[in-house]
């Protein structure tokens, strides 16, 4: 076979195991934000910090006055500890809300300054990071937003 062959074969390859849902990093068939998988916690744990915690603080305690808009209308980044309200959506709309941003699927009357990360982070990273977040929480908060996912 030449090389270029070889190179066609791996590039459907790669094709067919993205589409099947393939993740290299967690394993078959892994999607969604699991708080049990250790690697996925650690990998989670170390992007939070570098993309999140400027905003969401460091210990998931997000800005002062949460609640309150800003001058401009936008509210402050909430807590993703338990005190917050992220364990009251399910995984798919924390990880399109994280990947898209907040204007792209906020109600139109919602004004949100959450970015987009789908261009800096990778959809494993993303989940990652919901899985960080998700093992902080107490055993019955985790059990009642999981009903959520299903």
């Amino acid at each position: 076979m030449t090389k270029r062959g070889i190179f066609l074969l791996a590039a459907v390859g790669a094709g067919l195991l993205a589409v099947a849902g393939y993740s290299l990093l967690f394993g078959p068939g892994t999607s969604g934000a699991d708080a049990a998988n250790p690697k996925m916690v650690a990998l989670g744990r170390t992007v939070y910090a570098e993309h999140c915690a400027e905003c969401h603080g460091k210990n998931l305690e997000g800005e002062p006055d949460w609640r309150a808009p800003k001058a401009d209308g936008t509210l402050p980044a909430p807590p993703h500890d338990d005190s917050g309200h992220t364990w009251h959506h399910g995984d798919e709309l924390l990880f399109r809300y994280t990947k898209e941003g907040g204007a792209a699927i906020a109600p139109a009357e919602f004004k949100s300054a959450m970015p987009a990360f789908g261009g800096a982070l990778s959809d494993d990273q993303i989940w990652a990071i919901l899985a960080f977040i998700k093992s902080t929480w107490p055993e019955p908060v985790r059990q009642r937003q999981d009903l959520m996912n299903r």
